[in-house]
Protein backbone atom coordinates (compact mmCIF):
# COMPACT_ATOMS: atom_id res chain seq x y z
CA UNK A 1 0.00 0.00 0.00
CA UNK A 2 1.72 3.00 -0.98
CA UNK A 3 0.50 6.13 1.22
CA UNK A 4 0.49 10.07 0.39
CA UNK A 5 -0.17 12.57 3.42
CA UNK A 6 -1.33 15.99 2.97
CA UNK A 7 -1.72 19.48 4.70
CA UNK A 8 -5.34 19.22 4.30
CA UNK A 9 -8.65 18.59 2.56
CA UNK A 10 -7.96 20.44 -0.42
CA UNK A 11 -4.61 18.86 -1.39
CA UNK A 12 -6.08 15.39 -0.49
CA UNK A 13 -8.78 16.16 -2.52
CA UNK A 14 -6.64 17.64 -5.34
CA UNK A 15 -3.76 14.48 -5.30
CA UNK A 16 -6.79 11.84 -5.92
CA UNK A 17 -8.30 13.48 -9.16
CA UNK A 18 -4.88 14.15 -10.37
CA UNK A 19 -4.85 9.72 -10.65
CA UNK A 20 -8.37 9.97 -11.99
CA UNK A 21 -7.45 12.24 -14.54
CA UNK A 22 -4.26 10.71 -15.58
CA UNK A 23 -6.73 7.40 -16.52
CA UNK A 24 -9.24 9.47 -18.51
CA UNK A 25 -6.35 10.91 -20.89
CA UNK A 26 -4.31 7.86 -21.04
CA UNK A 27 -7.78 5.35 -21.13
CA UNK A 28 -10.71 7.52 -22.04
CA UNK A 29 -13.29 4.32 -21.77
CA UNK A 30 -12.48 3.46 -18.76
CA UNK A 31 -14.93 2.00 -15.38
CA UNK A 32 -14.55 4.36 -12.48
CA UNK A 33 -15.77 2.70 -9.34
CA UNK A 34 -17.06 5.73 -7.33
CA UNK A 35 -18.13 6.52 -3.82
CA UNK A 36 -20.07 8.87 -1.75
CA UNK A 37 -20.13 10.69 1.37
CA UNK A 38 -18.59 13.57 2.46
CA UNK A 39 -14.64 12.93 1.31
CA UNK A 40 -14.83 12.52 -1.76
CA UNK A 41 -17.15 15.47 -2.71
CA UNK A 42 -13.57 17.31 -2.78
CA UNK A 43 -11.92 15.09 -5.48
CA UNK A 44 -14.92 15.34 -7.49
CA UNK A 45 -15.14 18.96 -7.62
CA UNK A 46 -11.46 18.92 -9.01
CA UNK A 47 -12.96 16.71 -11.72
CA UNK A 48 -15.69 18.86 -12.91
CA UNK A 49 -13.49 21.49 -13.11
CA UNK A 50 -10.89 19.25 -15.34
CA UNK A 51 -13.88 19.06 -17.45
CA UNK A 52 -14.75 22.67 -17.43
CA UNK A 53 -11.42 23.82 -18.83
CA UNK A 54 -11.51 20.81 -21.37
CA UNK A 55 -8.69 18.58 -19.66
CA UNK A 56 -11.12 15.59 -19.90
CA UNK A 57 -14.37 13.98 -21.26
CA UNK A 58 -16.13 11.15 -19.70
CA UNK A 59 -18.76 10.77 -22.68
CA UNK A 60 -16.89 6.91 -22.57
CA UNK A 61 -16.93 6.24 -19.16
CA UNK A 62 -18.64 3.46 -17.38
CA UNK A 63 -19.46 4.45 -13.43
CA UNK A 64 -20.09 1.57 -10.67
CA UNK A 65 -21.03 2.99 -7.33
CA UNK A 66 -20.08 1.46 -4.29
CA UNK A 67 -23.47 1.53 -2.40
CA UNK A 68 -27.51 2.67 -2.09
CA UNK A 69 -29.75 2.86 1.11
CA UNK A 70 -32.12 0.81 1.48
CA UNK A 71 -35.88 2.29 1.06
CA UNK A 72 -35.00 5.51 -0.72
CA UNK A 73 -36.18 6.01 -4.26
CA UNK A 74 -33.53 7.43 -6.67
CA UNK A 75 -35.04 11.23 -6.48
CA UNK A 76 -34.63 11.17 -2.70
CA UNK A 77 -32.45 13.99 -1.72
CA UNK A 78 -30.47 11.69 0.41
CA UNK A 79 -29.91 8.75 -2.00
CA UNK A 80 -26.77 8.26 -3.15
CA UNK A 81 -28.09 8.62 -6.84
CA UNK A 82 -29.20 11.68 -6.24
CA UNK A 83 -25.46 12.81 -4.47
CA UNK A 84 -23.91 11.19 -7.20
CA UNK A 85 -25.72 13.12 -9.74
CA UNK A 86 -25.62 16.72 -7.97
CA UNK A 87 -21.81 15.98 -7.14
CA UNK A 88 -20.60 14.93 -10.51
CA UNK A 89 -23.00 13.55 -12.69
CA UNK A 90 -24.79 16.58 -13.93
CA UNK A 91 -21.63 18.64 -14.68
CA UNK A 92 -19.97 16.41 -16.88
CA UNK A 93 -20.62 14.53 -20.19
CA UNK A 94 -20.82 11.00 -18.82
CA UNK A 95 -23.92 9.37 -20.31
CA UNK A 96 -27.12 8.21 -18.79
CA UNK A 97 -26.99 5.06 -19.95
CA UNK A 98 -23.29 4.50 -18.27
CA UNK A 99 -24.54 5.40 -14.82
CA UNK A 100 -24.44 1.98 -12.41
CA UNK A 101 -25.80 2.42 -9.05
CA UNK A 102 -26.93 -0.57 -7.01
CA UNK A 103 -31.19 0.17 -6.87
CA UNK A 104 -31.92 0.12 -3.47
CA UNK A 105 -35.70 0.44 -4.13
CA UNK A 106 -36.03 -2.93 -6.13
CA UNK A 107 -38.72 -5.25 -5.30
CA UNK A 108 -36.39 -8.26 -4.93
CA UNK A 109 -33.17 -6.83 -3.44
CA UNK A 110 -31.57 -10.51 -3.88
CA UNK A 111 -31.92 -10.35 -7.52
CA UNK A 112 -31.01 -6.99 -7.45
CA UNK A 113 -27.89 -7.83 -5.80
CA UNK A 114 -27.12 -10.79 -7.90
CA UNK A 115 -27.88 -8.27 -10.99
CA UNK A 116 -24.89 -5.65 -9.92
CA UNK A 117 -22.47 -8.12 -8.92
CA UNK A 118 -23.32 -9.41 -12.73
CA UNK A 119 -22.25 -6.45 -14.48
CA UNK A 120 -19.19 -5.93 -11.94
CA UNK A 121 -17.69 -9.36 -13.16
CA UNK A 122 -18.50 -7.86 -16.75
CA UNK A 123 -16.94 -4.30 -15.91
CA UNK A 124 -13.88 -4.57 -13.87
CA UNK A 125 -12.99 -0.85 -12.41
CA UNK A 126 -9.73 0.47 -13.43
CA UNK A 127 -9.25 2.67 -10.22
CA UNK A 128 -11.80 2.57 -7.48
CA UNK A 129 -12.56 5.45 -4.97
CA UNK A 130 -13.15 4.36 -1.98
CA UNK A 131 -13.98 6.72 1.70
CA UNK A 132 -13.23 4.62 5.40
CA UNK A 133 -15.82 4.81 7.75
CA UNK A 134 -14.41 5.56 11.61
CA UNK A 135 -15.42 1.40 11.94
CA UNK A 136 -12.91 0.54 8.90
CA UNK A 137 -15.27 -0.10 6.76
CA UNK A 138 -15.41 0.41 2.83
CA UNK A 139 -18.53 0.93 0.96
CA UNK A 140 -21.05 -0.48 3.60
CA UNK A 141 -18.99 -3.76 4.44
CA UNK A 142 -19.57 -3.53 8.38
CA UNK A 143 -16.81 -5.17 10.44
CA UNK A 144 -17.17 -8.81 10.30
CA UNK A 145 -17.86 -9.12 6.38
CA UNK A 146 -16.23 -11.81 4.74
CA UNK A 147 -13.75 -10.75 2.95
CA UNK A 148 -15.11 -12.57 -0.69
CA UNK A 149 -18.18 -11.04 -0.49
CA UNK A 150 -20.18 -10.14 -3.08
CA UNK A 151 -22.96 -7.49 -3.58
CA UNK A 152 -25.72 -7.74 -0.80
CA UNK A 153 -27.68 -6.60 1.28
CA UNK A 154 -26.30 -4.93 4.82
CA UNK A 155 -27.91 -3.63 8.41
CA UNK A 156 -25.97 -0.85 9.00
CA UNK A 157 -24.14 -0.66 12.39
CA UNK A 158 -25.13 1.81 14.95
CA UNK A 159 -21.93 4.01 14.52
CA UNK A 160 -22.29 4.04 10.85
CA UNK A 161 -26.40 5.22 11.22
CA UNK A 162 -24.93 7.81 13.59
CA UNK A 163 -21.89 8.93 11.27
CA UNK A 164 -24.39 9.58 8.64
CA UNK A 165 -27.31 11.22 10.73
CA UNK A 166 -25.67 14.27 10.02
CA UNK A 167 -26.88 14.52 6.68
CA UNK A 168 -30.86 13.99 7.74
CA UNK A 169 -33.14 15.49 9.83
CA UNK A 170 -32.91 13.05 12.76
CA UNK A 171 -30.96 10.20 13.30
CA UNK A 172 -34.68 8.33 13.01
CA UNK A 173 -34.74 9.29 9.20
CA UNK A 174 -31.26 7.33 8.29
CA UNK A 175 -31.83 3.87 6.80
CA UNK A 176 -30.91 0.54 8.71
CA UNK A 177 -29.89 -1.33 5.64
CA UNK A 178 -28.16 -0.60 2.47
CA UNK A 179 -26.98 -2.68 -0.94
CA UNK A 180 -23.03 -2.81 -0.93
CA UNK A 181 -20.46 -4.05 -3.42
CA UNK A 182 -18.96 -6.72 -2.00
CA UNK A 183 -15.04 -6.54 -0.72
CA UNK A 184 -14.50 -9.41 -2.97
CA UNK A 185 -15.03 -6.88 -5.59
CA UNK A 186 -13.84 -3.98 -4.56
CA UNK A 187 -10.67 -6.42 -4.12
CA UNK A 188 -11.08 -7.22 -7.76
CA UNK A 189 -10.31 -3.54 -9.05
CA UNK A 190 -7.30 -3.03 -10.82
CA UNK A 191 -6.34 -0.04 -8.62
CA UNK A 192 -7.78 1.68 -5.58
CA UNK A 193 -7.87 4.76 -3.88
CA UNK A 194 -8.85 5.51 -0.12
CA UNK A 195 -9.53 8.77 1.21
CA UNK A 196 -9.58 9.81 4.95
CA UNK A 197 -9.94 13.35 6.03
CA UNK A 198 -10.17 14.01 9.87
CA UNK A 199 -9.09 13.08 13.15
CA UNK A 200 -12.39 10.98 13.82
CA UNK A 201 -10.96 8.70 10.86
CA UNK A 202 -7.17 8.31 12.40
CA UNK A 203 -7.80 4.99 14.46
CA UNK A 204 -9.31 3.63 11.11
CA UNK A 205 -6.26 4.35 8.97
CA UNK A 206 -4.14 2.92 11.58
CA UNK A 207 -5.90 -0.10 11.97
CA UNK A 208 -6.28 -0.41 8.32
CA UNK A 209 -2.29 0.49 7.71
CA UNK A 210 -0.78 -0.65 10.38
CA UNK A 211 -3.32 -3.19 11.89
CA UNK A 212 -3.95 -6.89 11.31
CA UNK A 213 -5.60 -8.04 8.33
CA UNK A 214 -8.76 -9.25 9.66
CA UNK A 215 -12.20 -8.63 9.43
CA UNK A 216 -12.86 -6.12 12.52
CA UNK A 217 -11.13 -3.54 9.94
CA UNK A 218 -12.19 -4.51 7.22
CA UNK A 219 -10.39 -2.02 5.04
CA UNK A 220 -7.50 -3.83 6.41
CA UNK A 221 -7.86 -6.31 3.49
CA UNK A 222 -6.23 -3.24 1.42
CA UNK A 223 -2.83 -4.24 2.41
CA UNK A 224 -3.09 -7.09 0.31
CA UNK A 225 -4.20 -5.19 -2.81
CA UNK A 226 -1.36 -5.06 -5.38
CA UNK A 227 -1.92 -1.41 -6.33
CA UNK A 228 -3.79 0.66 -3.47
CA UNK A 229 -3.42 4.03 -2.34
CA UNK A 230 -4.05 5.85 0.61
CA UNK A 231 -4.48 9.57 0.33
CA UNK A 232 -4.82 10.91 3.97
CA UNK A 233 -4.70 14.10 5.49
CA UNK A 234 -2.10 14.65 8.03
CA UNK A 235 -5.08 15.09 10.88
CA UNK A 236 -6.67 11.43 9.69
CA UNK A 237 -2.79 9.98 9.50
CA UNK A 238 -1.47 10.99 12.37
CA UNK A 239 -1.04 7.68 14.64
CA UNK A 240 0.63 6.54 11.31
Amino acid sequence: MKIIITENYDQLSKKASEFIIELLKSKPKCVLGLATGTTPIGLYQNLIDAYNKGEVSFKDVTSANLDEYVGLQKDHDQSYAYFMRKNLFNHVDIKSENLNIPNGSAKDLQLECERYSNFLKDNIQDIQVLGIGSNGHIGFNEPGTPFDSTTHVVDLTESTIKDNSRLFSCIDEVPKKAITMGIGEIMKSKMVIILASGANKAQAVYNTVKGEVNTTCPASVLQNHPNCILIADKDAAKLI
